[in-house]
């Protein structure tokens, strides 16, 4: 498999994390990186090639705009590198819309797709992950682009995950068909009349916030906005809840030792429930493979997201991704 292209220039704790996460993933477990920047400020990349970068998209900046006045930025040497052939995938905790935008304009859109979506597996407490879109690639939304994630959705959980019948829900607030705003009744109703039989999967209806972690559903549709806030709500809580699982254990000398006998029983549920853990979420609709990692992502973080991303190439998701719309 070919290398891929790694942003080492995006995210807070880059050059430095990102760096350390290359060499983990290609040394440990031989997972072909190329770093893409600016080489001085790189450090020790040990036997990694890197790919010479001069300017750098900014967390903050206008993704367009930085992208097609910036061509020899970090994100948009990356997307290059992925265009011709040098590169499987390419991989950035930077600016998430220039890096989008980065891959819509150098590698193209899958000819069919209306709108990329963001596809992030969300973990359950058994089983795969739950696979939620649009996680934030598109604020506002139409009814057929929706129906179109939705297909995308549902290769994805295929292709990735190997789910024999994926289960589709829409994101509403409530199971009745007859709830939510106009968008979401009027994806109902695509939806509901879509020949899921054909496509190889199955439309539940309507599922709540609250199936996000069900096991019972393999992926949940809604707009960008909606995905991108379920999924920081999630993120928050989480968070939350560990902390305040570790304060109480801190708590008395009693609580310490019984967090003893649980912590080896806790931590592997800690590790399934740690956004790190993952790593990374895919722009669904390009011509390749694009991986979007958190901005605050450490170096464990970039060795997860790596190897998500060496399982996405290797299962060949774009390629099914592209017969699905075609045939759609």
């Amino acid at each position: 498999m070919l290398p891929i292209a790694l942003d080492a220039m995006g995210g807070d704790h880059a050059p430095d994390a990102i760096v350390a996460g290359a060499r983990e993933a290609a040394e440990v477990h031989g997972i072909g990186v190329i770093l893409v920047g600016r080489s001085a400020e790189l450090g020790d990349t040990g036997e990694l090639e890197v790919i010479e970068a001069s300017e750098v998209i900014a967390m903050d900046a206008d993704p367009a705009a930085s992208v097609r006045r910036m061509k020899d930025s970090s994100l948009v040497r990356a997307a290059e590198a992925v265009r011709d052939g040098r590169a499987s995938a390419m991989f950035s905790a930077g600016n998430t819309g220039a890096t989008m935008a980065s891959a819509l304009l150098r590698m193209g859109r899958i000819k069919g797709v209306s709108r990329p979506a963001i596809a992030t597996p969300i973990p359950t407490p058994e089983g795969d992950p739950t696979i939620l879109l649009d996680a934030g690639a598109n604020a506002e939304c139409q009814p057929d682009w929706l129906v179109q994630f939705a297909s995308m959705g549902a290769v994805y959980a295929r292709k990735r995950y190997a789910v024999a019948e994926p289960r589709i829900g829409l994101l509403s607030i409530g199971e009745e068909d007859s709830k939510g705003n106009d968008l979401v009744k009027e994806t109902h109703a695509l939806l509901r009349d879509l020949d899921w039989d054909g496509l190889g999967a199955r439309f539940v209806g309507n599922v709540e916030g609250r199936d996000v972690m069900s096991p019972d559903i393999d992926v949940i549709v809604t707009d960008g906005f909606t995905g991108n806030v379920v999924l920081k709500t999630l993120e928050g809580g989480i968070k939350g809840i560990i902390a305040a699982l570790l304060g109480a254990f801190g708590s008395t000398p009693e609580a310490a030792q019984a967090a003893d006998t649980l912590m080896p029983t806790l931590e592997p549920l800690y590790r399934r429930f740690d956004a790190e853990s993952i790593g990374s979420a895919m722009l669904l609709g390009v011509r390749g493979v694009c991986l979007i990692g958190h901005g605050s992502s450490s170096s464990a973080a970039i060795v997860n997201g790596l190897r998500q991303g060496a399982e996405l190439v290797s299962s060949g998701l774009v390629e099914g991704l592209t017969e699905a719309v075609a045939e759609s």
